[in-house]
């Protein structure tokens, strides 16, 4: 197939959609498909276009300078796809660029999916514009309900966007590497310059350091762990508006900044408890990247958790309860989280989320949505010339 993908967000940018797209394009081009990706321009982007990136123009994100939007550019998008049509166009982001995709993508009849990544409508009451989520929630809804089929990544999102009438809502597992994230990755050196101790435990964070990740509550969450396990280290991957701040406040915590690649790995696997307060993920791709590399896991009971996380290897605690967190997360302290069943029986509660299949799944839908749109468009054709 000839699949063109559109995203405003790409590595080297660190986020759960850029890795995610990043991970199926790779996936499709090893299975033999032609993708065409269109993305901004990144600051220090030396990729050349070359008809398999179409590089496009973006301004960045007020509060977060590292990540940007795409620009719009329908004129360039119907002239690249009416001299060299797609089969299928997958949409990853529901932003300017992505929006004007949508759009040429329609009035060529080329069909199209698009991918519910993020809840923009959560995002704005963490950033004091609450007033803005039923607007925001409803341009979600119009923009997808444009699509062929909205790509989601559990049953639980899949069963509200039917509810709340997005159209068709299909479910695309999520994958993660399991050849990269691995308890293999351990290293001893690194947990001794995290200042541990034989028997001391390290507990981690992973993602944006921001308002919308429920931030206190991890705090809160490892000065309970520390009381009754002296020595504890909390170890900080990524970066964000509220690190500087975190940071003045905790002073004994310990910031890496953002790690990518064999070096994220090892940082997953050298730790020994993943605890992700965030209520406000699509998804939650370092759920299973922690789960991989053999973290006993405590999360709200939602997204990855919800799919994938089993009482042998951590806890999901009830929607929003803080107390049932901190308790959750104490009692797998209690019971020892380096424990060797546990570690392994995380890393089973992931077994079959290989990137392979999953890019094999994402492929076949899509095809399924081009046959479609030739039946249709040979209907239309018949109509016309007057074939019953």
């Amino acid at each position: 197939m000839r699949i063109a993908m559109v995203t405003e967000t790409y590595p080297p940018e660190v986020n759960g959609v850029a890795l995610t797209v990043a991970s199926l394009a790779q996936g499709l081009r090893e299975a033999g498909h032609a993708v065409q990706l269109v993305r901004p321009r990144q600051r220090d982007d030396i990729a050349a276009e070359d008809g398999a990136d179409i590089l496009v123009r973006g301004a960045r994100l007020p509060k977060y300078r590292d990540l940007q939007f795409g620009l719009p550019t329908p004129s360039r998008l119907r002239k690249l796809w009416k001299d060299e049509c797609p089969d299928a166009i997958y949409v990853a982001t529901e932003g300017p660029l992505g929006y004007s995709a949508l759009r040429v993508a329609r009035r060529l009849g080329i069909p199209t999916a698009t991918g519910f990544h993020t809840r923009f409508d959560d995002f704005a009451h963490h950033y004091g514009l609450g007033f803005l989520t039923p607007a925001v929630f409803a341009y979600l809804r119009r923009f997808h309900r444009q699509a062929a089929a909205t790509l989601v990544p559990t049953n639980e999102l899949r069963e509200f966007l039917v509810r709340n009438q997005f159209g068709n809502v299909a479910l695309l597992r999520r994958a993660v590497d399991t050849t990269l994230f691995s308890p293999r990755r351990r290293d001893d050196d690194l947990r001794a310059q995290w200042g541990l101790a034989p028997g001391q435990i390290a507990m981690l964070y992973v993602g944006r350091i921001s308002p919308e990740k429920n931030l206190p509550l991890a705090v809160r969450t490892f000065r309970e762990i520390e009381k009754i396990h002296r020595g504890a280290r909390y170890v900080w991957i990524g970066d964000g508006p509220s690190r500087a701040k975190l940071a003045a406040e905790n002073p004994d915590f310990i910031f890496t900044g953002i790690r990518r690649g064999i070096d994220l790995a090892r940082h997953f696997a050298s730790a020994d408890l993943f605890a992700f307060p965030s209520l406000t993920e699509t998804f939650g791709n370092v759920t299973l990247e922690a789960l991989a590399s053999g973290l006993p896991t405590v999360a709200f009971d939602y997204g990855a958790a919800r799919e994938h996380l089993t009482f042998a290897c951590g806890r999901c605690v009830p929607f929003g309860d803080e107390e049932a967190f901190v308790h959750a997360a104490l009692d797998l302290v209690r019971r020892d989280v380096t424990r060797p069943e546990c570690r392994a029986a995380a890393v089973a509660a992931v077994d079959g989320l290989d990137p392979a299949a999953v890019a094999a799944s994402f492929a076949a839908l899509l095809a399924g949505l081009s046959h479609a749109g030739d039946e249709c468009r040979l209907k239309a054709d018949l109509l016309r010339a007057g074939t019953p």
